[in-house]
């Protein structure tokens, strides 16, 4: 009687011990809390893939699109964030501008959505993914654009510019530049850079921006950025 009730008590122990370690489990993920432990993630990343549908982007070497490649980026910085823990937004996810068939200006529609987005998810920042073309197919290089009067702008771009130098191996680094024209820059109500990942009208960085292991670089470089620059915001909090 005495070992029965033993094993009973046992069995109940199990069960709850169980129980209490499904509920921790769910709440962990529901909070997305970031695997690095510094960063808070209940706040959202909005990653933009630039262009789309019948808006090809710039054209370079052979017919290349920079719609597509924008896309390919896009999605992997996307899975990269996730997986450390980020929670992420996308403005597009398949090839298709964010605009309706048959609007007399499309492009001017198209803009107004993705800073329409940005208004609806309010995101902690937003990077814009697009590539760069050159009349001198000799020009290459990672470059990233913040609006010239956001400071917090200028800081995302300093660290994504940083890490994309330094994790693609850029024989002649670029800077991040200001820029107070473009319009996602203007319009958008909060922290934004265009990143332009690259040349299309360069040779060998076209060819390079067509591969999934470069690709990847890239994207693994911007998220680097993200959070070098989430974890110092973190730190500016915290004193």
């Amino acid at each position: 009687m005495k070992k029965h009730f033993i094993e009973l008590a046992m069995a109940v122990l199990m069960l709850v011990c169980f129980y209490i370690l499904s509920w921790e489990a769910a709440e962990t993920a529901g909070r997305l809390i970031d695997v690095s432990g510094n960063i808070k993630a209940d706040q959202v990343i909005l990653v933009d893939a630039g262009h789309g549908g019948v808006d090809s982007g710039m054209v370079g070497i052979g017919g290349l699109k920079e719609k597509g490649i924008n896309l390919d980026i896009a999605m992997k910085l996307k899975t990269i964030l996730e997986k450390k823990g980020l929670a992420v937004v996308m403005t597009r996810e398949e090839d298709k501008g964010l605009y309706e068939n048959g609007t007399k200006n499309m492009k001017a529609q198209d803009l107004q959505n993705r800073i329409e987005q940005i208004r609806k998810y309010e995101p902690v920042l937003s990077v814009s993914i697009h590539q760069n073309s050159y009349s001198d197919p000799g020009v290459k290089g990672p470059q990233v654009f913040y609006y010239e009067d956001s400071e917090g702008g200028k800081e995302l771009a300093l660290a994504i510019q940083e890490n994309m130098n330094r994790k693609l191996s850029i024989a002649r680094p670029r800077v991040a530049k200001e820029n107070r024209t473009y319009y996602l820059l203007k319009r958008s109500p909060g922290v934004i850079n265009i990143v332009e990942c690259g040349f299309l009208t360069n040779p060998e960085e076209a060819a390079l921006l067509q591969t999934e292991k470069y690709q990847r670089k890239v994207a693994e470089a911007v998220a680097d950025g993200i959070v070098t620059y989430l974890k110092k915001q973190k730190e500016n909090e915290n004193n």
